[in-house]
């Protein structure tokens, strides 16, 4: 696919179960497909400080993902107090579980940077 110079490209956002999902032999496929799009300059992908804390925790293998990965098509977005409130909107609303706090962020902080 080749990308304009005037095209957007599509931004996407990766919680930590994309980014292992490449050393999984279920989602390897689709997984590594789409860092091998970011990689080509196909994507952006959007990575949030709450995925950098969870992948200080992922096996080396987990974490080696996303270097190499060429600056310009990654980028990072912050926990702020709109994510936050959005969040826990979520969490009371039912939308994820109770016990799903970290999911719920990262659906907040993708919802607030207006990504897929």
């Amino acid at each position: 696919m080749l990308i304009s110079k005037h095209m957007k490209r599509l931004r996407v956002y990766i919680d930590t179960s994309v980014v292992g999902g490449c050393l999984d032999s279920e989602f390897r496929t689709d997984s590594c497909a789409l860092f091998e799009m970011v990689k080509r300059g196909t994507l952006v992908v959007v990575a949030s400080a709450l995925l950098a804390d969870e992948l200080r925790l992922a096996p080396p293998g987990v974490q080696a993902v996303l270097i190499g990965l060429p600056p310009k098509c990654v980028e990072s977005v912050g926990v702020d107090l709109e994510a936050l409130a959005l969040r826990d909107a979520y969490l009371a609303d039912g939308v994820v579980g109770s016990g799903q706090s970290n999911d719920a962020l990262h659906v907040a902080l993708a919802t607030v940077a207006r990504v897929v």
